[in-house]
């Protein structure tokens, strides 16, 4: 009995879980559809989003290749093509000839040309007493008057640059065979003329000519400085004693004329002349009308007129010298003894390579050949004369070194 009662129970537990298995089975094919269900919703959307979203290219192949080279290859790339418009097909109109212009007939090609003439001086500032170039000018400080208007400075600058000079020298025989005098006026042509050139500079030129009844050049420019002593050396015998200066000097302007740019006369001469063909006027003239051609003269016989030789021919050469020199910009110098050449000619030579030079366009802009006067002055920041003073305080007076004036061109030349 207790046995059939043991079997009854394990059937009805038997019974009991297959129903429970059963309903377990029944529930998870229920959920197992629902969850294919919302699996096949999201595979269609994910469909639907790819067909509507583009595919992008695809990228290059960063990586770098093992054998080196491009990093792989983009493909074909499609351009399209420009769509061509009315405008673009039609042809650009060709450009217009250019005009020519034919002259009448028996009528030749003209040109017109202006020249607006311009005029440079060179002007030189020294101390009176000294002679010492005064540096440290403005522009402002320089007033330059033209025929007595004044005239606008539109250059100005400060110059020293290499030399061109030519070294006229008298070179004659003495009057009297027996007076000493005539050998003391060869010894200090010479001795001035080594002193010239012992201050040159390798870049400068040089040429020596001398002159007694005739001229004669004794060296032609150059740079040589050992050829040029050599030169001076040789002056040794005199031929004529007769002294042509005023024809020297005009040949000597007449050589320079050919040389371009500033050019120097260094004249050294007692200043007498007693056979030249040109008058003292006419050779006044030719070194007015001379073109960047300054003057320095050194009058030989000091020490003749030191020992109380000063005769009218003497005192009248001194006053030509120093005409030839101021009307040119330049200076003169009467040494006496043999221990002034040295600084005399470093004056000469301090003052042609210091120098200011100013630039104007003249206000009378004919060219009608006319001799224009001119005059420099120096003003102060007021427009007054200017003041100069030493370190205590004392009044310096200096001389303004420029020359007298031009000649403008002629209306034809």
């Amino acid at each position: 009995m207790l046995l059939s009662t043991e079997v009854a129970m394990f059937r009805l537990y038997r019974t009991e879980s297959s129903l429970f298995l059963l309903r377990r089975f029944v529930m998870d094919r229920r959920v197992l559809k629902a969850v294919s269900l919302v699996v096949f919703a999201g595979v269609l959307a994910v469909a639907a989003g790819k067909a509507q979203t583009p595919t992008p290219p695809a990228q290059p192949d960063q990586a770098s290749p093992d054998a080196g080279g491009p990093s792989g290859d983009p493909g074909v790339i499609a351009v399209p093509k420009k769509k061509e418009s009315k405008d673009d097909a039609a042809p650009l109109p060709p450009a217009p000839a250019e005009r020519t212009v034919k002259n009448p007939v028996d009528m030749p090609s003209t040109s017109i040309r202006i020249e607006v003439p311009e005029v440079s001086v060179d002007v030189g500032v020294l101390l009176e007493k000294t002679h010492q170039f005064v540096p440290g000018l403005k522009p402002s400080n320089f007033r330059v008057y033209e025929d007595g208007v004044e005239q606008k400075v539109v250059g100005f600058k400060r110059v020293e640059a290499p030399i061109t000079a030519l070294m006229i020298c008298e070179f004659a025989s003495p009057r009297n065979p027996n007076s000493y005098s005539g050998y003391m006026l060869i010894r200090d042509m010479r001795n001035s003329a080594f002193a010239f050139a012992e201050q040159l500079r390798p870049q400068d030129y040089v040429a020596l000519m001398t002159f007694d009844m005739r001229n004669q050049i004794q060296l032609d420019f150059t740079q040589d400085k050992k050829e040029l002593l050599q030169a001076i050396d040789s002056l040794r015998v005199p031929g004529f004693s007769e002294t042509n200066l005023f024809d020297a000097l005009a040949e000597g302007l007449d050589r320079l004329s050919r040389v371009e740019g500033q050019k120097y006369i260094i004249l050294v001469a007692t200043g007498r002349d007693t056979f030249s063909k040109l008058t003292l006027d006419k050779i006044l003239k030719k070194v007015k009308e001379s073109q960047n051609t300054t003057i320095y003269t050194i009058s030989t016989g000091g020490m003749m007129r030191a020992m109380g030789n000063d005769s009218i021919t003497l005192l009248q050469a001194d006053n030509e010298m120093k005409t030839f020199a101021a009307l040119t910009g330049g200076a003169s110098y009467f040494p006496r003894f043999q221990g002034e050449y040295a600084d005399d000619f470093g004056q000469i030579n301090q003052n042609i390579r210091s120098k200011y030079q100013l630039v104007y366009h003249p206000t009378n802009a004919k060219q009608d050949g006319t001799y224009r006067k001119l005059r420099v002055a120096l003003v102060d920041d007021e427009g007054k004369p200017l003041q100069m003073q030493d370190e205590k305080h004392k009044p310096l007076k200096y001389d303004i070194i420029a020359r007298d004036g031009y000649r403008a061109r002629p209306e034809v030349e």
